[in-house]
């Protein structure tokens, strides 16, 4: 699955050089529930402990997962990175929330300008990042590995929402940028996960 990641990152970093504020027709994500959420640095501990999530996620999955778990959980990230990537170039957005200075000088505070530095305010829209985590639970929680466990469902559970959720505190992404990446997973959890048959069903009684 790695291979993935030496393919998506050069893709998205190349889209943060395509796509930037001074992008014409550049569409600014916001709704009030973003009014609503104060900034708070200490989100970041949870914003980077997404980068260990996924990373011992996909070892996890690779190593102790069935071979259609791990080809699920693998074609669950890569169609919804691409559908992420697709929608970005098509539909270019960004958010312009971030405060102009903190109000802190705290270690949380630092590794927030160390982030803002190299990460623009585009490509927001859904969130990859909240995408990758929805993407990355169920994953695991449908591991039968994991049947069992459910403390590590918990903790996977906990680790996913304060992911999610520091995508907003941290003003990363706007509440439109996490429902539309909620919505991605849905449409493609019904493709990967649900069985087909029971897809035909659905639709006859529709």
């Amino acid at each position: 699955m790695y291979h993935i990641f030496f393919i998506y990152l050069p893709w998205f970093f190349a889209m943060e050089h395509l796509v930037t504020d001074a992008t014409p027709n550049l569409h600014i994500m916001h709704s009030f529930v973003d009014d609503m959420i104060p900034f708070c640095e200490y989100f970041i501990i949870p914003y980077g402990i997404w980068f260990v999530y996924i990373a011992v996620s996909c070892f996890f999955m690779y190593f102790k997962g069935t071979d259609e778990e791990y080809r699920r959980f693998a074609w669950s990230l890569i169609i919804g990175m691409s559908t992420c990537m697709i929608i970005c170039l098509i539909y270019p957005n960004g958010v312009d929330m971030r405060p102009a200075s903190l109000e802190h000088n705290n270690i949380c505070a630092r590794i927030i300008k160390l982030l803002w530095a190299t990460d623009t305010s585009t490509n927001v829209f859904p969130s990859i990042h909240v995408y990758n985590s929805l993407a990355t639970h169920i994953g695991l929680v449908r591991s039968k590995a994991l049947e069992n466990n459910k403390g590590l469902k918990a903790l996977s559970l906990v680790t996913c929402i304060l992911i999610c959720m520091s995508t907003l505190f941290l003003k990363q992404h706007s509440f439109i940028d996490v429902l539309g990446a909620c919505v991605l997973m849905t449409i493609i959890y019904y493709f990967i996960y649900v069985p087909a048959e029971e897809r035909r069903l659905s639709f006859r009684r529709a």
